[in-house]
């Protein structure tokens, strides 16, 4: 019976996979196409990519994102950890329930919500007290960092749920005080899930469209923005090309933690012989 479907679900497995993969792939190949139009094969050509790294337009705006991301980032595994430690260690406290439903919030609100409500207090907050300036690259980190901490609190906490308070108490039981045991003892035990919320948080923000096109204004578009608003009026090769790069660099840091992961694998434990 195994032997009979077998066939059947790797052909649907492989159609998924074809569906999935091949526009990438053609996005690929279109790259490095002579012709000005992207559906029609010109040739081979790298000129794209020459003129990629001569488009000061899509540079500025993707060294603006990258900065972003990771200042965003950060401010959400720094919130998020303190939300964590709130809601796991603390206990019950007046008002938990609406601080939890406050964090987690954003998981399921429309981004055009958050944006728009985010806009809408940037505006108030200008007129009240003048700050923030503007829609700039600030406000744009800040709504990024309202949106990472309800993902980074919610992988922290749960790594943190797990471990318990042995450790914490054996801690204090050999004379550390509370910041000690939890800078050397908690700390590194959580670090898996600190370095998987910044990812995700990176990540998000770098690929955020709708929330920083309503926080963001002239002079602080983000690399989605340039890209968005260039597809309209036409799929540049130059995008393409900008694509490829990602993708190839993307495919790079998961080789690399693929093999960082299989090398920590194997390693025999400390103190083994």
């Amino acid at each position: 019976m195994r032997s009979r479907w077998r066939p059947l679900i790797g052909g649907y497995a492989l159609f998924g996979y074809a569906f999935l993969y091949m526009p990438i792939v053609i996005l690929v190949v279109y790259s490095f196409n002579e012709s000005r139009l992207v559906t029609v094969w010109g040739g081979f050509s790298t000129k794209w990519y020459g003129e990629l790294l001569g488009n000061e337009r899509i540079l500025q705006a993707a060294w603006l994102s990258v900065r972003i991301a990771a200042v965003s980032a950060t401010g959400a595994v720094l919130l998020g950890t303190a939300a964590a430690i709130v809601l796991v260690r603390f206990g019950r406290f007046r008002g938990r329930g609406v601080f939890n439903g406050l964090l987690l919030a954003p998981l399921v609100m429309p981004d055009v919500i958050i944006g728009l409500s985010l806009l809408l207090l940037f505006v108030w907050l200008q007129s009240q007290i003048g700050w923030p300036a503007g829609r700039s690259g600030l406000t744009v980190g800040i709504a990024h960092i309202t949106v990472g901490v309800a993902y980074t609190t919610v992988m922290i906490r749960a790594r943190l749920s797990q471990l318990g308070r042995d450790l914490d108490d054996a801690a204090a039981d050999l004379g550390a005080p509370p910041w000690r045991g939890f800078v050397e003892v908690t700390l590194p035990l959580l670090a898996p899930a600190l370095a998987a919320g910044w990812l995700l948080s990176f990540t998000l923000s770098l690929d955020d469209l709708v929330v920083a096109s309503f926080v963001s204004g002239p002079g602080s578009s983000t690399l989605p923005i340039v890209v968005f608003s260039s597809v309209r009026l036409g799929v540049s090769p130059q995008i393409n090309a900008l694509a490829t790069v990602m993708v190839v660099v993307v495919a790079l840091i998961v080789l690399l933690v693929g093999l960082s992961m299989r090398q920590s694998s194997r390693r025999p434990p400390e103190g083994a012989d």
